[in-house]
């Protein structure tokens, strides 16, 4: 069985979350008002894209080591024998997932890109779009937010060249 190469990223969604945009105002040069919650609820989603066609989204409420253990599972078995190219957040170096690793080096190894370098991942343009895309409307509650975030990675496909990303030069 072959190794199947992804690359992995996780990003948060905060619910109070504004994106500023050019906006037309009017004449009267009045503030316009934006109404936020303040409740600051987030909710992190885990991605990855491989080489062929699929790719994988998950939301989960923290980002640690004990979620990134079970988001590696969820990739092992959807892939198989896998290579995961991540940065090097600290949930990603813990010894739980130096453990993890090493029970299941026959299964999944995981590589860490240059550091300070996202350019070389195409999970960050996933972030980019969906952030674009979802965070610029209202949402009337978390729940709503959660929902059609979980809608927007299941349904869209990112017709990312996963190589194009890895093979960039750092110059």
């Amino acid at each position: 069985m072959d190794w199947t190469v992804l690359v992995q990223d996780e990003s948060i969604f905060v619910y109070d979350y504004v994106i500023r945009r050019k906006k037309w105002i009017s004449t009267d040069k009045k503030r316009p008002i934006v109404t936020v919650t303040g409740s600051h609820k987030r909710t992190i989603v885990f991605g990855c894209l491989p080489l062929q066609d699929k790719q994988l989204f998950k939301q989960y409420d923290k980002f640690n080591s004990n979620t990134f253990v079970d988001y590696l599972k969820y990739i092992q078995k959807r892939f198989g024998k896998c290579i995961v190219f991540a940065d090097r957040a600290r949930p990603h170096c813990s010894k739980t997932i130096r453990k993890f690793l090493s029970e299941n080096k026959d299964t999944i190894r995981l590589e860490h890109f240059p550091v300070g370098c996202p350019e070389f991942n195409a999970v960050e343009e996933c972030w980019r779009q969906g952030k674009y895309y979802i965070l610029s409307n209202y949402y009337s509650n978390f729940k709503n937010l959660k929902y059609t975030i979980t809608r927007y990675y299941r349904t869209k496909r990112f017709q990312l060249d996963i190589t194009k990303y890895l093979l960039r030069s750092t110059n």
